[in-house]
């Protein structure tokens, strides 16, 4: 899961962070070619897509777990491979001494060689054993799915991540924007003031009031500062470039709304959600494993041959010493019969097993539900500050204006102006602040559903 990221340091406004990034793909750029587009680069600068990435190319948590998915399909391979015969080459040579030996007459027969030599081919086959290697190739073959998907839900988590980072960093950049158009009208309405004074008409108490209400707006912007480079800090450890503090991105925050239709969210999420397959995956394991130990207990039927060549044969006409041709033929049936309880105990306990992911898997599809549901609440609320910010604009511009009239003529006060800018400036921010949840609402819910666009 994602690290929760608080960014504060503007008047009367706050940020919650959420786990609900997903990267988007990257969107068209006028004048940017389109192979640039398509890996997420515009110049110097990283997109979105690009972003995302970049940062899934560089973690090498990706790499682990890509490897584990090859270790499991290297040991469903070895279990299909029990379905083949087993050959094997032997030679051996033993050296006796002394030998068996007994006379008769003017001869002396020895019932063994001195040097023994043996040479053979085995094959061995289990021709029959209840179903246990298909259970053991059934195992191998669901934990591989396991690990694959647990790659996907990997990837997806650190996609989040990097896209969570990516409008962090774009909403830092917009409330400095916002900061410097506070800063700026300030300091034009301070110049304006400085005029005044020289003409007898305000008094210096005005301008060092407007001084001090620049310092508070350039200490915000300080702390905005400070939190945008500490963000760009996160994204270069996401891209493994600790010394590279900042990393270059490109993009502006954009407020784009979109219908939402909870019922075909709630079924998409129920077919496409990572975390539902991994819960299925975890009952098919446990049910297999059960079946597997169910016939663990079976007996076992294989068949075997030999052939080659060894010495020590006492025939006629043959000398002991003479290397003979053999062949030898088995068939063995191994019948388990007493083990002290131990497969009931573990049919049990593979039973409990697989009742405990039944209930894993209703779990999580209660918990994905939840998601979808309050992904779209998100959406719903962040819409109507959004509009409600909107309008807030629009009237804290209304009352900055007449409260700069009202004091140029000289019916109004200068903490009215002051007012007025902070008003400005706070609605400013309420309404970047909108547009960011929305923005991430939006990546919450492709989440919530298990869409897959960072691919």
């Amino acid at each position: 899961m994602f690290s929760r990221y608080k960014l504060a340091g503007f008047a009367g406004l706050s940020l919650t962070g959420a786990l609900l990034a997903q990267p988007a793909l990257a969107q068209n750029q006028p004048g940017i070619p389109a192979s640039a587009q398509a890996i997420g680069l515009a110049s110097d600068s990283l997109t979105l897509g690009g972003t995302v990435q970049a940062v899934l190319d560089a973690n090498p948590g990706i790499t682990n777990l890509t490897e584990l998915a090859n270790a499991a399909s290297s040991r469903l391979n070895q279990s299909q491979a029990g379905f083949l015969p087993q050959i094997t080459g032997t030679a051996t040579y033993t050296r006796l001494d002394p030998v068996s030996k007994v006379a008769f007459g003017n001869d002396v027969l020895s019932f063994v060689p001195n040097n023994n030599f043996d040479a053979h081919i085995t094959a061995q086959y289990e021709l029959y054993d209840f179903g246990k290697r298909a259970a053991t190739t059934d195992l191998s073959r669901s934990q591989v799915q396991t690990a694959q998907d647990n790659i996907i839900v990997a990837r997806r988590d650190l996609a989040f991540n990097a896209a969570q980072v990516y409008y962090n960093i774009l909403f830092m950049r917009e409330s400095i924007r916002v900061q410097d158009q506070q800063i700026a009208s300030l300091v034009a309405h301070r110049n304006e003031m400085e005029k005044r004074v020289e003409a007898g008409v305000s008094t210096k108490f005005d301008v060092t009031t407007t001084d001090v209400r620049i310092t508070q707006a350039q200490n915000t912007k300080l702390d905005l500062q400070n939190q945008l480079r500490n963000q760009q800090v996160q994204l270069a450890r996401l891209l493994h470039k600790p010394q590279q503090a900042d990393v270059p991105v490109k993009g502006r925050l954009e407020y784009n709304p979109q219908p939402v239709n909870l019922d075909a969210e709630l079924t998409k999420a129920a077919t496409n959600r990572p975390e539902v397959k991994l819960s299925k995956d975890a009952e098919a394991t446990a049910e297999l494993q059960a079946k597997l130990i169910s016939k663990s207990n079976l007996p076992v039927l294989g068949v075997g041959a030999q052939v080659g060549g060894k010495n020590g044969y006492i025939l006629p006409n043959v000398a002991i010493t003479d290397i003979r041709f053999n062949t030898v033929g088995v068939a063995q049936l191994s019948v388990p019969i007493y083990d002290g309880n131990k497969n009931k105990k573990q049919r049990v306990e593979a039973a409990a097993n697989y009742r405990a992911t039944q209930a894993r898997t209703q779990d999580t599809q209660e918990q994905i539900r939840a998601d979808v549901r309050q992904a779209a609440n998100n959406m719903e609320f962040s819409q109507a500050r959004y509009n409600n910010a909107v309008q807030q604009v629009t009237q804290a511009t209304d009352a900055l204006t007449r409260a700069q009239g009202r004091y140029r003529y000289g019916v109004g006060q200068n903490l009215d102006v002051l007012d007025a800018e902070t008003q400005l400036a706070q609605a400013r921010l309420a309404r970047a602040q909108a547009m960011y949840n929305y923005t991430l609402g939006q990546y919450q819910l492709r989440r919530a559903t298990g869409e897959q666009i960072w691919q």
